[in-house]
């Protein structure tokens, strides 16, 4: 029987096929997984980020039980469910009751929004309001009208979205336990899994541990920094609020929390109209309160605190942040506030590689070029 010889033009293109044929079978592979996960891809992401934030904590119980790694990942988990996951129902639970409130008061007339628009466009000067009638905005009785009807569905929205996790849906308890199943396996045996992605990527191991650096960086800082900022400006926003007397303080406080997500302009798209309506309807005294409290301590909180946390630690400049940001809130919802700043950081590193490569200054070993 003859015999192919072996580096012979039959065995290359043999061997050429198959690796084109594995190759394609892995993206197709790779892209049905993808698809299977990608109703949990927001649950998987946050998976992922709980165990590279508690990480450091399950080393240190590991320490301290003799390198018992299940018992460690148990304990480290336990610590997130007190710290993070019970405090987030309590207040997504206070949050519907004081959505739904808001909706009553609305659908019953005792809270008239348009009302407060009408003694805000009173009080205005006419300087002002002579700009505002050669734009169009004369007919006030269907801004009225469109402005409630926006504020009641969204207060509905909110109430309805609320108190479906605040009862602990199925669907709800479904993906904290997907959540916490996955982080317990990533914080348990997350080395393992790292070293089997990096055996699997076609990269140098300088260029992999560079990437990786660069995520884990990046996700960290920027949840960090992003959650304390939003947490610290809710609660003096919602402080504020409540000493002020507004109703729905909670209400206001979470969206103040939620929008602070949107660097520099975020918690002020709430304190700041609350102000102008102060000084319209004549308490000038809460107006000017209200107006110094968001700009010297709500607003002094987003500029120091945010690029220190975020900006310096990933090493990116403020601007690029603040885009990434924006960006990725408007393609992956809430979740952009991970992925944009993510995807921007691996991106300049991803070019940092290849230019540094092609410069001669990494040689295709992974070591500085001589």
């Amino acid at each position: 029987m003859e015999m192919t010889p072996p580096n012979s033009p039959l065995e290359d293109a043999r061997s050429y096929l198959e690796s084109r044929a594995l190759l394609v079978l892995l993206i197709a592979v790779s892209l049905g997984f993808g698809w299977i996960l990608l109703p949990f891809y927001g649950t998987i992401l946050w998976g992922v980020i709980l165990a590279l934030l508690f990480t450091p904590m399950y080393r240190w119980w590991l320490a301290r039980l003799k390198r018992r790694r299940s018992v460690a990942a148990f304990l480290t988990l336990l610590v997130v469910l007190v710290m993070v996951i019970l405090p987030f129902a309590l207040v997504t639970a206070a949050l519907a009751q004081e959505a739904a409130a808001t909706y009553q008061r609305i659908q019953s007339g005792a809270w008239n929004p348009a009302l407060y628009l009408q003694s805000v466009f009173d009080a205005l000067p006419r300087w002002l309001t002579g700009p505002l009638n050669s734009l169009g905005f004369t007919d006030f009785a269907a801004l009225q009208s469109k402005l409630v009807s926006v504020l009641t569905q969204a207060s509905q929205l909110i109430a309805t979205q609320a108190l479906s996790i605040g009862f602990d849906t199925f669907d709800f308890v479904a993906r904290v336990f997907i959540m916490l199943y996955l982080a317990f396996f990533l914080i348990r045996d997350g080395d393992a899994v790292l070293r089997s992605v990096r055996r699997a990527i076609p990269l140098e191991p300088a260029h992999q541990l560079e990437l990786a650096q660069k995520f884990a960086t990046v996700t960290r800082a920027t949840v960090k920094g992003n959650l304390l900022v939003a947490m610290i400006q809710g609660l003096l926003g919602g402080l504020a609020f409540w000493f002020l007397g507004v109703q729905s303080a909670l209400l206001w406080a979470v969206l103040m929390a939620v929008l602070s997500l949107l660097p520099a302009v975020g918690a002020a798209l709430v304190w700041g109209p609350v102000a102008i309506y102060f000084f319209a309807s004549g308490a000038v005294w809460q107006g000017v309160a209200l107006a110094a409290y968001g700009v010297l301590v709500i607003g002094l909180v987003d500029n120091v605190l945010r690029p220190v946390l975020v900006g310096k630690e990933t090493r990116m400049p403020d601007y690029l942040v603040m885009i990434s940001t924006l960006g990725g809130l408007g393609v992956f919802g809430i979740n952009g506030f991970v992925l944009g700043p993510v995807v921007a950081a691996l991106f300049i590193a991803v070019w940092h590689i290849y230019g540094s490569a092609r410069e001669g200054d990494i040689s295709p070993g992974g070591s500085d070029a001589v």
